[in-house]
């Protein structure tokens, strides 16, 4: 389940991010945006990003869309996470899905975020043919969570 594939964000990307996070913390969610914090596996100090949280048939997903990202690797060492818009905040637990299980998730994300993460899926879009997205589905983590 794990992969190599990893996109690191520009410095315009990392201020948009930035100015996301700063948004949804005042509890402006951008498209469904939520801040992402984990505990860093090394530091043990927490750490925030923002995310895009896709419900899914009465399931929630986080797709890491630029691949094995620092919060990836975090959230696999710590075991769960939390998920903040302004003053409310859930923890939440996980399981990380088998990559057969992503074509349907992948496609689902990108119907609703093309526009703003389209240029992670190299060309690849929802309209994509399950083969294609089970091909790629190995550079991106996703994760159901469960939310206590």
């Amino acid at each position: 389940m794990t992969s190599t594939r990893y996109l690191e964000p520009s410095k315009t990307m990392a201020a948009f991010n930035g100015f996301v996070r700063w948004l949804t913390k005042r509890g402006l969610s951008v498209w469904g945006s939520r801040v992402l914090g984990v505990r860093g596996r090394k530091s043990g100090e927490l750490r925030e990003v923002p995310v895009n949280l896709l419900p899914f048939e009465g399931k929630q997903y986080l797709v890491a869309a630029r691949g094995e990202t620092q919060w990836v690797r975090n959230l696999r060492a710590a075991g769960e996470g939390q998920l903040t818009v302004g003053r409310r905040t859930e923890t939440f637990t996980y399981r990380e899905l088998a990559d057969e299980e992503k074509p349907v998730i992948l496609r689902s994300y990108l119907k609703r975020w093309a526009f703003e993460v389209g240029a992670f899926f190299d060309g690849v879009d929802a309209k994509a043919p399950e083969e294609k997205l089970l091909e790629i589905a190995p550079g991106y983590p996703v994760f159901e969570i469960f939310t206590r």
